[in-house]
């Protein structure tokens, strides 16, 4: 990785650490989720990046991809646990990061994210091993009761693709990638009190453009004039001025989008996540958010 890149990447991790700071104030009862996402996406932009992704905000059983759509009712609750997923770029060059709040009794599920988190990141110097952040992931969350979601992992950046190669699973494997100085990964344990599995749910509100194939119908046409600029990151249906829902399925059908739906905890068990990205040094990780 150039210098270029490690700056952005701190610059990016700099600004989402200002937006959690200060989107706290929002998390609380009766506060609209497309409020939140709004101030999210808005800060982001006002302090010099781009969202690298919808801002999403998964609910209890939610673990990811949920983000609210264009006038959203839907409001935080007390008992909830709020998972809060963002991501900033400057020139494609993305951090990404997540944190969970309690509106309700979980101390311990949100816990055992955070301290996964923290013992995987302990794992990580140049020549370590992904597999043992895995296990230390998983022996952390198993350790306090709970599971890690064994089908949602860490992962590495490339230019204007949020998730790219090495994976970091959130359990022990035999085999794994060696991390190498300069390389920048995410790590992202969820912990949950449920099966361990999430599966899709049905609702959609986030896409990305796999292939700019021209098509016929002029609505679908000014769709993919308007994501142009999101290259491969993803967006939201809220973000665009029209998006009817027989034009995108349509799009997604053809090959052009790719959907996102978001991901469930199968038996309905309640999820907490905790994420930074770091930078790989020779000997321990830069956390840049």
């Amino acid at each position: 990785m150039t210098e270029e890149v490690h700056e952005k990447t701190i610059q990016a991790g700099k600004i989402l650490r200002t937006v959690k700071e200060e989107v706290k104030h929002l998390i609380k009862p009766g506060v609209k989720l497309l409020e939140i996402a709004e101030f999210v996406e808005g800060k982001i932009i006002e302090l010099g990046a781009e969202p690298a992704f919808p801002c999403n905000i998964s609910l209890n059983s939610d673990a990811a991809h949920f983000t609210p759509k264009r006038g959203d009712e839907r409001v935080l609750k007390e008992g909830d646990i709020v998972k809060l997923d963002i991501g900033a770029h400057i020139d494609g060059i993305i951090a990404d990061t997540a944190v969970t709040f309690d509106l309700g009794d979980n101390t311990e599920l949100i816990e055992a994210a955070e301290n996964a988190l923290k013992s995987a990141i302990q794992e990580v110097y140049a020549g370590a091993d992904t597999s043992d952040i895995g296990k230390a992931i998983e022996k952390e969350i198993r350790e306090m009761g709970f599971k890690p979601v064994i089908n949602l992992t860490g992962h590495g950046f490339l230019p204007y693709v949020a998730h790219a190669p090495p994976t970091i699973f959130n359990y022990g494997t035999e085999r794994g990638v060696k991390l190498e100085e300069g390389m920048i990964i995410a790590i992202e344990p969820f912990a949950t009190n449920g099966a361990g599995k999430v599966g899709e749910r049905g609702e959609t509100e986030i896409y990305s453009v796999i292939s700019m194939k021209p098509v016929r119908m002029k609505m679908a046409r000014q769709i993919l004039s308007e994501v142009e600029k999101y290259k491969t990151l993803p967006f939201a249906k809220r973000w665009l001025k029209k998006a009817p829902e027989i034009i995108i399925g349509k799009l997604v059908r053809e090959g052009v989008l790719r959907s996102y739906p978001v991901l469930a905890e199968i038996e309905k068990g309640l999820v907490a996540q905790a994420e930074h990205t770091v930078i790989v040094e020779e000997n321990g990780a830069k956390i840049v958010t």
